[in-house]
């Protein structure tokens, strides 16, 4: 079939759909209300990721976590393109004690302004402050106090092992995360105060927005090798990502299944359409019009109407999804219990190529698989019957 016998059909198609006026602005609707809701979901799910990943990875961890660096290796060495910030921390395991209470402690040794700026560990703080630097001072989690029978401004010991000479500190902040591996056995202190923790050194590396992580890494392996060892937030929080994988496949189904109804209301409303109008098609038929171009005439016809009804909810999704992203949207009073949310539970729906392309896409097929039932009718139905019925 040619361009001019393409564009023929095409503008009887919308000629058929004017005529019709009411039905088609209906099921129109229909269309672009579900493209657009569905947008807004799409992005709305991808900003629920970003949230997950953001709350995770600014607690504590980073966005990559160095290992057993090296001493003379310094964090400005990891301050390349992309990277926002880089605590150096130097862990030592040992003993707290308080009396005759004992409870085995990972003190982590780490400028508390690097601490505060790049983390949001402080702001879980209960009781008291952080710890100032140059000073014998610890912060402790909630739990870890209790055990030990402490309050604010008591003093404690640390040691290495018992045989070790003991540190005395000074209790200044304790702090409840609501995440078990950073409120059990972690405390925290300035550095230069406990010995020997000018030795080997973790980092916690923090990415600006939209940095991928695996070009950070790429460049740290390819410049030192073996001698430095990193880790991403997907391999030290696999069940993170599981969720965020879990997120993008519940969100396809949920399109599928939309679109699966949208497309069964299309259709019957479409065979509703044809009855309504099967003189025309009838008289069509007796002009010698072949099965085939009844059948592009009907595709023509729902095709038409799914294309501009996509446009337009792809507009009002884009519009939606930016409006909500420049406020936010606050999950808190929902997600006050979720280890995934423990600093902030805003979430900023944020649009993706996954959210722009994958509802009109799914819409504009199923809308096309939605034509085959009134154009079957139209093409078993003999020409004679169909105008004998008028």
């Amino acid at each position: 079939m040619n361009h001019g016998a393409l564009a023929f059909w095409l503008r009887i198609a919308g000629l058929f759909l004017l005529r019709s006026r009411r039905t088609t602005v209906v099921l129109s609707l229909m269309v672009l209300l579900s493209v657009a809701i569905l947008i807004f979901l799409s992005s709305l799910a991808v900003g629920i990721n970003d949230a997950m990943v953001r709350n995770s990875v600014s607690l504590y961890s980073g966005h990559i976590t160095g290992v057993n660096l090296a001493a003379d290796l310094v964090p400005a060495q990891l301050e390349i393109d992309g990277v926002d910030a880089v605590v150096k921390r130097v862990e030592n395991r040992g003993l707290l004690q308080q009396n005759d209470r004992v409870e085995p402690v990972m003190l982590v040794a780490s400028d508390p302004a690097d601490e505060i700026s790049a983390t949001a560990l402080w702001r879980k703080i209960t009781a008291g402050r952080y710890p100032q630097a140059g000073k014998a001072e610890m912060l402790l989690s909630e739990h870890t106090a209790e055990r030990l029978g402490l309050g604010i401004g008591d003093e404690l010991q640390f040691r290495h092992g018992l045989e070790s000479p003991p540190v005395n500190f000074r209790l200044t902040g304790v702090y409840r995360t609501g995440i078990d591996n950073l409120d059990r056995g972690l405390a925290f202190c300035p550095p230069a105060i406990v010995p020997g923790d000018d030795v080997r050194w973790s980092a916690a590396v923090f990415l600006g927005d939209g940095i991928e992580v695996e070009t950070v890494i790429g460049h740290y392996r390819e410049r030192f090798g073996d001698a430095a060892q990193f880790e991403t937030w997907q391999e030290l929080m696999p069940d993170l990502r599981q969720l965020i994988d879990l997120n993008y496949v519940s969100m396809s189904i949920v399109t599928f299944i939309v679109f699966g109804l949208v497309a069964v209301g299309v259709s019957s409303a479409f065979v509703i359409f044809i009855l309504k109008n099967l003189r025309e098609y009838g008289i069509v038929k007796s002009m010698g019009v072949t099965p085939f171009e009844i059948g592009l005439l009907i595709g023509l016809e729902v095709g038409l109407m799914n294309f501009v009804a996509c446009v337009g909810g792809v507009a009002l999704g884009v519009v939606a999804s930016q409006v909500m992203s420049t406020v936010g949207i606050d999950l808190t009073a929902f997600t006050s219990h979720n280890r995934y949310f423990a600093v902030s539970g805003i979430v900023t729906p944020r649009l993706t190529l996954y959210s722009l392309w994958v509802p009109p896409a799914v819409a504009f097929i199923f809308g096309l698989l939605a034509s085959i039932w009134p154009a079957m009718l139209v093409i078993r139905g003999r020409t004679a019957e169909i105008l004998r019925g008028i």
